[in-house]
């Protein structure tokens, strides 16, 4: 396996983890300055569901599940209460990610990470939810879902876009290349 794979794997499971963790010691919080609200460890499940992304490009489709695997293993000792619920949602989840994300990627990352990432964080947040025990509430489920398809998938491919735009438009002379 790659370097890249390897530090992707990681970075995924450590996602996972982070996000049970934190949903696990801080429950449900508000987002501030709107009337919404996100379990603790959202924004770490969405950057694991872009992550998700990154092992399947550096490693190949298997290493996602090893990565939920590791991920269910550390936290059911991290966050007991929350390891099967998390479990189910990102298996659900990671798998309709990936029949979206696979075929997309052949049109370009971005596209594909958007849109697999938006399907992703929808079943996730359903499913985590309702195993959970957290209500399914519009300020709940509105809360996750600008979290983790908003700011951890929308926001990152946009700043990517951006920097390989400005990099096409810059000549490469400019650059010291």
């Amino acid at each position: 396996m790659p370097r890249r794979g390897v530090a992707a794997l990681a970075a995924y499971i450590a996602a996972i983890v982070a996000a049970n963790w934190l949903t696990s010691r801080f429950g449900q919080v508000h987002l501030p300055g709107m009337a919404l609200e996100v379990t603790a460890g959202t924004y770490a499940a969405g950057a694991a569901l872009l992550l998700r992304d990154a092992v399947q490009d550096t490693c190949g489709g298997r290493w996602v599940f090893a990565g939920i695997a590791g991920g269910a293993l550390l936290t059911a000792f991290t966050s007991p209460s929350l390891a099967v619920a998390s479990t189910v949602a990102f298996v659900l989840a990671e798998t309709l990610d990936t029949a979206v994300y696979t075929p997309l990627r052949e049109h370009g990352w971005a596209r594909a990470a958007l849109v697999s990432g938006c399907v992703g964080a929808l079943v996730d947040t359903l499913v985590f939810l309702s195993i959970a025990g957290f209500p399914l509430t519009a300020a709940g489920v509105g809360g996750q879902l600008i979290g983790k398809a908003g700011w951890v998938t929308v926001l990152p491919v946009v700043v990517v876009l951006a920097i390989r735009q400005v990099g096409r438009a810059v000549p490469r002379h400019s650059l010291g290349a």
